[in-house]
Order: structure tokens, then sequence, then C-alpha cells
């Protein structure tokens, strides 16, 4: 069967279907962020879309794993996607709801070529995505993601004949994972934490923790993709109620996770919740010996290569994204993270590993309080602003040519990000939004404030001579 792709939706026979699903042009260049496809239900994610994903990953595919966070919108889109895959005569596993570690790591499991998680991750209740996995358990590649972004965007497709092998539905992917997780703690852990499941799919956190010894009690523990509990995010703003059960009670530990739960955030036994900077120090420390290298985005901390360099470790700077980390860790960095939660080791896994994480780091306050962990650990006053424009692409090229030209050390590989002796400042396009960011740190308040001063009028002047 030979057709067109109109807007998202195979047009055969003459018969054009939803031509207007989405604009093609958009899709094709900005379909995939960060961390996957995201955006608002009906407007940005549509059924369409799902279909014409599952088509153009199915195309490579003879069998793809498929699991979905608890929004209710995903079982419309998994049905898309599972239709579209099935069109290629691709075999489908269905885990249904499942965290998307337990996605990724099912890839392999199942002897499949690809994963897709029907999730978005820490976004609100209306949107949803998917994120794309490799059989190595990594996220889809920039070039794999262009590529999946051409296929759904291309004029003509050639369907392979639509297979009569189905969806196997499989309901032991979460007991398969949570035995990776208790094989990689050593012994019972025995601790008292506090687990903020964020009505999410993370709930086997709590499974292997009580697993390993702990006394496990929940906050928002009931899978509900409207997230009635706080929202998705966990950030520290939304943990309140985990800082201060945690802090009232014996708890040891508090974490919490988003709603696919690939994110991991802590709160100390004091009721702190620990900085993304702090937290990524702190769990890089134990992964790694001297001479290892740790994986980070652009813009991370300056003290944590401070507290690293200490110890032995270099510090490789990745675009910002998950799947940049991924990349580095599988090139040989021995571990990697982000900030706002994402945690990969390199004997692990390549995907970001929220329950994982809630393991090490667990088992890490049985040997030390996380408090005095956090203590050791310097921490450096950041910048940050934004600031509005009708014209990234021109005022970004403008700015890295304009930097070049008076900075010695300028790195473009995430933005433009300028390091001086003692700091740094680095400007980034929205990737939704129509600004751009702009971040500074130095090891002195008073030198932030005249680095951010400094990118501002640079950004300001270029700003002024491009629009």
């Amino acid at each position: 069967m030979v057709g067109t792709l109109a807007g998202g939706v195979l047009v055969g026979h003459g018969h054009r279907q939803a031509a207007d699903a989405f604009d093609e042009a958009t899709h094709r260049d900005c379909m995939f962020g960060t961390s996957g496809i995201r955006g608002a239900v009906g407007e940005t994610v549509t059924a369409a879309l799902a279909l014409a994903v599952g088509r153009a990953v199915g195309v490579d595919a003879e069998r793809v794993v498929v699991g979905r966070d608890p929004r209710e919108s995903g079982r419309l889109l998994v049905d898309a996607l599972t239709a579209g895959l099935r069109e290629q005569g691709t075999a489908v596993v269905d885990l249904g709801m499942a965290a998307s570690p337990t996605v990724a790591r099912a890839v392999g499991w199942e002897d499949a070529q690809a994963g897709v998680s029907v999730t978005a991750s820490h976004n609100p209740p209306p949107d949803n995505g998917m994120k794309l996995w490799q059989a190595s358990g990594q996220a889809f590649t920039p070039a794999q993601q262009r590529q999946i972004a051409d296929r759904v965007t291309e004029d003509s497709w050639q369907l392979r004949s639509a297979g009569s092998l189905g969806t196997r539905r499989r309901t032991d992917g979460q007991r398969r994972h949570l035995d990776r997780l208790v094989e990689s703690v050593d012994s019972d852990i025995g601790l008292p934490v506090v687990v903020d499941v964020g009505n999410g799919a993370g709930g086997i956190t709590v499974e292997a923790l009580r697993e390993l010894g702990c006394a496990v009690r929940t906050l928002n523990g009931t899978p509900d993709g409207r997230f009635p509990g706080r929202p998705s995010e966990p950030t520290a703003a939304n943990c309140g109620a985990l800082r201060r059960l945690v802090a009232s009670s014996d708890a040891l530990l508090g974490v919490a996770h988003d709603g696919d739960a690939d994110r991991m955030m802590a709160v100390t036994e004091d009721g702190e919740f620990l900085s993304g900077d702090v937290l990524l120090a702190i769990l890089a420390e134990a992964a790694v010996t001297p001479g290892d290298t740790v994986a980070v985005p652009v813009d991370t901390s300056l003290a944590v290569e401070d507290f690293l360099d200490e110890k032995g470790v270099t510090v490789e700077r990745t675009p910002v994204g998950d799947v940049h980390i991924a990349h580095a860790v599988a090139a040989g960095a021995r571990f990697g993270g982000e900030p706002s939660g994402a945690w990969i080791w390199q004997d692990e896994t390549y995907c970001p590993d929220g329950p994982l994480a809630a393991l090490k780091l667990a088992v890490l306050a049985t040997e030390r309080p996380l408090a005095d962990r956090a203590a050791a650990i310097p921490t450096y006053p950041i910048r940050r602003s934004t600031v509005e424009t009708t014209a990234k692409t021109e005022l970004m090229g403008a700015l890295e040519r304009a930097v070049t030209e008076e900075y010695e050390t300028v790195s473009g590989a995430d933005g433009v990000r300028v390091s001086t002796a003692d700091g740094w400042f680095l400007v980034r396009a929205s990737g939704t939004e129509s600004l751009v960011r702009v971040t500074a740190e130095a090891r002195e308040a008073e030198r932030s404030d005249r680095l951010a001063a400094t990118a501002l009028d640079l950004v300001e002047n270029t700003r002024t001579a491009v629009e």
C-alpha cells in the first residue's frame, strides 16, 4: 500500500484524513525536545501523531516494547501508536502502565529493537508525549530522532504488509525491573524512608525498598494522571509535604519521582530538599574513583566540578538532555546526571532510572547522613534571567560570533557558554518560547553579578542588531 502522510496521517487511495492534524514543517524542526516528544494533547500531541510515530519506528523494528504513565490520554495514544507499529508488521509488547526505566530496560529483555514510553514525564496533566528507547536502554540519539521526524513528515510511505503477530501484553515487566533493582544492592538497607510517588508510575521504588528491609511510608502513592497530590515535577516547591513528613518523623531519607519515574529528587533526614547540583555531586562521588569521568549538562554548577576535581574526577559537559548524558556514559563516562533529577550509571543501564537512584541514595544514607554529605559540597551563587526575542536563531548565531572574538574559552555545544578564570555564563535559546535564557555563576556573589550583567548586555546589544 502506498500513501501520502499529510498532517501526520497516512493518505491512500485518494482519501485524505485529518490533513491538518499538525504542521509538518514545525514538527520536522522541533518534534523532539531535550527528552522526547511532548506537548498539549489535542494540539501538539494527537492520535494522528502517535499513529505516524508508530509507523516511523516500525520501519526498522520487528518488535517494539510499549508502556505508559497514568495519564488517561495515554490509553488512546498507545492504541494509535500500536496501530501504526502493527501496520508496519511490527510485533508489540505492551507493558501497560509502567515507569519509563521499566520500558527502556524491557527492550533488551524482550529482544526488541525499540521501546516507546507514552508519557509527558514531569509536565502538567493536559500534556502527553513519547520517549523512544534503543535496544541498549539508551534514548534515541538526536540523529535517530531526526530520522523519525523526517519519516513522520515525509510525502509518501511504503507500508509493509500488516503483520499477524499483533500485541502481546506482559504483566511481569515491573517484576523483572524490581528483581534487577534488588540485585543491584548487596544487602538489606533497613532504612526508614518516605517515598513521594507523585501519583505517577514510580510505585516500584516502594516495593524495592520494602524488599530490601526498609520501613517505607508513601505520599501520593495512587497512580492518577491528574496528579492531584502535587504537580508532577519533583521540585522543592512541589515537595513541601515530603519535606515536612520526613522532618517530623524518624525517616532518614525522602525521595520523590515525576510522572514516569525517570527522575528522582531527595530530602535529607532534616527535611532539607537537596538541590540538583548537590545531589549530583553526592551520587557522583559514590559512583566513581580517581581518574573517572562524570558527564553533566552545560548548565551544571561549577561547585560540582570543583568538588569532583578534589577527588581526582574529571567533568565532561554535554548539551542539556538525558539523551546526551547517556551518550557520554555509553562512550566511557562512569556516571552521568542532570540536576533536574536524571541519573545514569554506566554499569547498570543507559536510561535515567529514578527507582535505581532512590536505592543508591538509600544505601548512602545508611553509611553517612545525607545532611553531612550535603554540607561537604560547596554552593555558589547562580544568576538566571530571560530575554524575549523574535529572532532566536539570528541572535544566537551573532552572539556566538561576538563572544568568540572577545573570549578565549567558548563552547557552542548547547547555546553559547563562556568560561572565565573564576566563573562562566551561558546563553541558550528556549525550545518552546520566544526567548533566550541567560545563566551566570562564579564562586563569589559580586563576580556572579558582574558576569550576569556582562552576558545580559551582550544579549541585549545583539538583539538590537538582529531584530
